[in-house]
């Protein structure tokens, strides 16, 4: 079930705003694969990008969540992967893997993000000790998450429309 593409409210603290966007972003990229045939989930579209494909679109943003919150905020172990040396962009590397699967998997990543943004303070430090964009505060790490969210979402809506025609935002 595609979560509601619901804005946060006008008037509230920093942290509901901010999540608030977060959902709003991560609910569009589910929007935009509704409906989708399995084929075209994993059909490229574009010439000089191969794995932009929304199955490799959305394999990324769950890996992308996974490294700044749970790698990258709370100091857990970089294995996964985005980290491996080899295949280039092995997140974005999903044939044959069904796309309601990929968006189970980050729903649940996201879930997990959302546990870890609401046990925290805005101001707190990542602590991965081998990588130095862990110093960032959790407030910025969720401000490159609602960026890095929408900017897929955005690729989304191209990729949608060039494969079935499909388009829309609400």
């Amino acid at each position: 079930m595609t979560p509601p593409r619901i804005r946060p409210p006008f008037v509230a603290d920093e942290r509901t705003q901010l999540v608030g966007w977060l959902d709003m972003q991560r609910a569009i990229v589910h929007y935009k694969c509704e409906g989708l045939a399995e084929a075209d989930a994993h059909r490229s579209v574009l010439p000089a990008s191969p794995l932009m494909t929304v199955a490799g679109i959305v394999s990324h943003l769950r890996w992308t969540e996974n490294t700044w919150f749970e790698v990258l905020f709370l100091g857990r172990p970089a294995d996964g992967p985005q980290f491996a040396e080899s295949p280039e962009d092995a997140d974005m590397r999903v044939e044959g893997v069904p796309l309601a699967r990929l968006l189970g998997d980050y729903e649940r990543q996201c879930a997990i993000s959302n546990e870890i943004i609401a046990a925290h303070s805005l101001d707190e430090a990542g602590r991965h000790p081998d990588y130095e964009s862990s110093a960032a505060s959790l407030r910025w790490m969720l401000i490159h998450m609602v960026e890095e969210t929408a900017r897929h979402a955005g690729h989304l809506d191209t990729v949608r429309e060039l494969l079935d025609g499909e388009r829309g935002y609400y």
